[in-house]
């Protein structure tokens, strides 16, 4: 198995670079991003850190080889960032993934492609209290879903044409994510555990009767191993994409959970500043999906909302006492 990671800097690259690292099967491993990669505190001989900018069709023919098994494709602009700056979203969203899909078709046709999506391709639903399943048309509330609806919509034909193996997986939004806040629209719904857990003060962008669909970071990446590992006879000459399994909960759930993990001096470091721009993004977010497909193909369930929290200090700690 040879693998390659795009925008294996961030938080999820990163965690799922450690855990193909810990299985021991791939023969190579090449995280890339426009910065270079730290790499894993457990990094081994096979492993390679590269600088990258995969908006350049140099780039592109350098690291898309006719070795590769299994590409990761996580690299992107965020939503927030995607909005307030559209060229540069078309650019990496958009640009760069159809070069790299591209250059894959040609060289190594048949590789097989995970594709991380967002559930941001989907416009409001038709009531807060309707499931969404990939039966849905989507229509996206913002310049980052309609990137990402668009780089579906293209892997999804080279795979029904058997130029590529695609595997299309929208991701709730992750939580808690350590590290500083990044350029999406939902970086807050980390920020609301993370700077508080740790002493610091938050702003909540959004209103308290807001909710979102969210997911930890060990079950994202247990799916995307799953979804690198399942047989193109799985999809039944469906569509590639795939809704993956979340949990819905509102703010005030959120900051309950807070109070409960870090009691009330950790929940009197939020600061309620609503955002109109981040509110309208997050608003056009549905909250509920049905997953019976993700259920059939055999990708995991998310646990509860304070087992995420459980599951955050014990790999990141925390400040409070």
């Amino acid at each position: 198995m040879n693998v390659l990671v795009t925008g294996a800097g961030g938080f999820i690259g990163s965690v799922l670079a450690e855990t193909i690292l810990r299985e021991n099967k791939a023969s190579s491993i090449t995280l890339a991003d426009v910065i270079e990669p730290a790499a894993p505190a457990s990094s081994k001989p096979m492993l390679r850190c590269v600088k990258a900018d995969l908006t350049s069709q140099k780039a592109c023919n350098s690291l898309l080889t006719k070795e590769l098994t299994h590409v990761f494709l996580l690299h992107g602009i965020m939503s927030g960032a995607a909005e307030a700056d559209l060229e540069l979203g078309i650019k990496v969203n958009l640009d760069a993934t159809r070069k790299i899909l591209d250059t894959l078709r040609r060289v190594n046709p048949g590789v097989k492609v995970i594709f991380t999506s967002t559930t941001a391709v989907y416009g409001p639903p038709p009531s807060l209290d309707y499931p969404l399943t990939e039966a849905n048309a989507p229509s996206p509330g913002s310049s980052y879903g309609a990137q990402k609806l668009i780089s579906e919509i293209l892997l999804n034909d080279y795979s029904r044409r058997g130029l590529l193996d695609g595997r299309i997986v929208r991701l709730p939004t992750v939580l808690v994510r350590p590290g500083k806040p990044t350029g999406a629209a939902s970086s807050f719904a980390s920020g609301i555990f993370r700077e508080p857990l740790n002493g610091e003060k938050s702003v909540l962008p959004v209103s308290k009767d807001l909710s979102v669909w969210v997911c930890s970071p060990r079950t994202v990446v247990k799916n995307l191993i799953h979804a690198r590992d399942l047989a193109t006879e799985a999809f039944q000459d469906e569509s590639r994409v795939v809704n993956l399994p979340g949990i819905t909960v509102s703010i005030h759930e959120m900051l309950a959970a807070l109070k409960a993990t870090g009691g009330q001096a950790a929940l009197d470091l939020i600061e309620e500043k609503r955002d109109g721009p981040t509110e309208k993004i997050v608003e056009s977010w549905p909250a509920k999906y049905d997953t019976a497909k993700a259920r059939r193909l055999g990708f995991v369930e998310d646990g509860t909302l304070a087992n995420t929290l459980k599951e955050y200090i014990e790999d990141y700690g925390t400040k409070m006492r």
